[in-house]
């Protein structure tokens, strides 16, 4: 998917200064595996991510993503960590500060396939092959944070 309009419209206004955005992290499991996809822009591999848009719940915005991104559906089971992430420039020389909340996430239904283009390929990896791929650090460490044990995200909310 292309860069949202509300962003656009914000880099009409600001030009390349740092943009303060909220995105999500989508960890989604299934059967012992972890959902990973090697990104169109840069080539990473790491979990769905993406753009939380305005007034978007950030639990939503992980499993719009999945649908978005990758074709399936998913659950949200908890949130595993909201952190702030290492400045990024890209290559037009726009800079943007993103508070992400990242979720665990279970597989519900579909075929992971590349939707809109922001990745190329997408695999399920046993969860015992994580540490020989390529992951960057921050990566790792949403991966690594979902995967831990915790409360569910809406334990005690009205969700």
């Amino acid at each position: 998917m292309p860069t949202p309009d509300f962003v656009l419209e914000l880099r009409r206004a600001v030009g390349h200064a740092p943009l303060w955005l909220m995105g999500t992290t989508a960890v989604i499991l299934r059967e012992g595996r972890i959902l990973l996809g090697r990104r169109s822009d840069n080539g990473a591999l790491t979990p769905i991510t993406g753009i939380i848009d305005p007034r978007e719940e950030p639990a939503d915005a992980a499993a719009r993503e999945a649908l978005e991104e990758a074709g399936i559906v998913i659950r949200v089971d908890r949130l595993a960590w909201i952190h702030v992430i290492p400045r990024i420039t890209y290559d037009n020389g726009d800079q943007t500060d993103y508070l992400d909340f990242t979720f665990r996430c279970t597989w519900v239904s579909g075929e992971p396939i590349p939707v809109d283009g922001e990745m190329t390929d997408l695999a399920w990896v046993e969860l015992d092959a994580l540490d020989d791929l390529e992951i960057e650090a921050d990566m790792r460490s949403r991966i690594r944070r979902a995967l831990a044990d915790g409360p569910s995200a809406f334990e005690g909310g009205d969700r």
